[in-house]
């Protein structure tokens, strides 16, 4: 047995293909097994319905597992590298080899989608791992504490603060971290205390562009349904619309619309519409829009899309995470300067045709979407993490596995014949200009292949 959790085959680094798919495959038995639980949980938890839980939630841990399950037979192989003329004869490959010991402690918001898809990664890596759940999320946690009967090397703490404190203290290899900028700021110092690397995957003020070039009836079914699901308590989730000043008031309209055809004229009411997490965030939403239809009794904040003056309203002085969305009237070159002068966020959005391009090249973020919001967090295919403020380091399918891996340079050259001498001391004429002789040729070659390749693109 290794300090990976299982047992090595000849030749390869941590726990075998074998022993990777085993555990893999039982936490999607887990998930199976425990289908109908889950959902019981989430419901007790945030009101999630069974849809939308198997659909951001479920859906999306076993779409993770497949990814690796398809992939892992290529994600393992070593790759070979190219070595410079001057090394010859000798050869180069990159070994994948498992991290160690991985922590990750998630979030309340979706509390079984963000323990367990980067426990995918690190699962098919070869990892160990230890899960820290979110205490205010507590029916979730309670399910997620049955995890390690179905997949060896992996460990669950309950608790709160104290634990998440204490867990922090201990030396593991690497601390994967889903939340607010202020705890991830607490996690990446404890981290430098042992030299642990992270990935902090945050949030932030995500913008929404809209403009009159797109159907507007469309485009705000798309908002709302982005913007609303688990009652606003999304991280990538658009925070505010900007539009041109003479769209506002059509806007509002629009994308209230939309509310009402997906969840009723009382959302409250619809089996299909969240609640605010506790009473603390309830209050912190109504202190950004008073005014706001509520249920302090029933933790219910109606989705409000209202018409924010400018972006001195209290709503754009920090993420919103809540079912409440200002729309700020602005130009186009005004909405870019407005995003650029603050923390990059995690995602923006574009409802525009020409729009798209000034974001893409003008703003820098997590990821950017056109036409659509919210799906690139979902993705197998598409690596999700921010930038700046909003994160570091990214995750989902094959950028999981590269989060969770270590690939080692291995160099092998044979002692005869000993090339190598002819580089060593003492440096007589000879030595002297076979070195000046390599590196021309070394130059030569370099130019050559960097010419070729760049004409082969061009022609293809």
């Amino acid at each position: 047995m290794d300090r990976y959790g299982g047992w090595t085959d000849s030749g390869m680094i941590g726990p075998s293909i074998t022993v990777r798919r085993q555990r893999l495959e039982g936490l999607q038995k887990f998930l199976i097994d425990h289908h109908q639980i889950i959902k019981d949980a989430l419901y007790s938890d945030l009101r999630k319905s069974p849809q939308e839980a198997d659909l951001t939630e479920i859906g999306v841990v076993l779409s993770e597992i497949g990814c690796a399950l398809k992939n892992l037979d290529n994600w393992m192989r070593p790759r070979r590298l190219r070595l410079p003329l001057s090394y010859l004869p000798a050869s180069a490959s990159l070994v994948p080899e498992p991290l160690g010991s991985v922590l990750i402690i998630s979030p309340w918001n979706y509390p079984l989608q963000l323990a367990l898809a980067p426990l995918v990664g690190a699962l098919a890596a070869g990892n160990t791992a230890t899960i820290k759940p979110s205490e205010l999320a507590p029916a979730t946690a309670e399910i997620l504490s049955l995890v390690p009967h179905y997949v060896p090397g992996v460990s669950v703490v309950l608790g709160g603060v104290e634990e998440t404190t204490a867990l922090l203290t201990q030396d593991f290899d690497h601390i994967f971290f889903t939340g607010g900028g202020a705890v991830g700021r607490i996690v990446m110092e404890a981290a430098a205390k042992n030299l642990t690397p992270v990935t902090l995957e945050l949030g932030g003020k995500s913008p929404t562009w809209l403009d009159s070039s797109v159907n507007l009836g469309a485009a705000a079914r798309r908002i709302a349904w982005a913007k609303f699901i688990n009652a606003g308590q999304t991280c990538v989730a658009p925070d505010y619309l900007m539009c041109p000043p003479s769209m506002v008031d059509d806007v509002v309209a629009a994308i209230n619309n939309a509310v009402h055809a997906m969840w009723g004229k009382n959302p409250q009411d619809s089996h299909d519409y969240g609640r605010i997490i506790n009473d603390r965030h309830f209050e912190r939403l109504l202190a950004l829009k008073p005014d706001a239809i509520s249920d302090r009794n029933d933790l219910y904040v109606a989705p409000t899309v209202f018409a924010a003056e400018n972006t001195t309203h209290d709503s754009m002085s920090e993420e919103i995470f809540g079912p409440l969305l200002p729309v700020i009237g602005m130009e186009l070159a005004e909405a870019i300067e407005y995003v650029k002068s603050g923390p990059k966020p995690l995602a923006i959005y574009v409802f525009g045709r020409e729009a798209k391009k000034h974001f893409v090249e003008q703003t820098s973020s997590g990821a950017v979407g056109s036409g659509v919001a919210l799906l690139q967090a979902g993705a197998t295919g598409i690596p999700f993490g921010g930038i700046g403020a909003s994160g570091m380091g990214a995750y989902h399918g094959k950028s999981s596995w590269n989060t969770f891996t270590h690939m080692k340079p291995v160099i092998s050259k044979p002692l005869f014949p000993d090339t190598l001498r002819m580089i060593q001391p003492p440096y007589s004429p000879l030595k002297t200009a076979i070195i000046h002789m390599v590196a021309r040729i070394e130059n030569t070659w370099g130019s050559l292949a960097r010419r070729g390749r760049r004409e082969l693109s061009e022609g293809s």
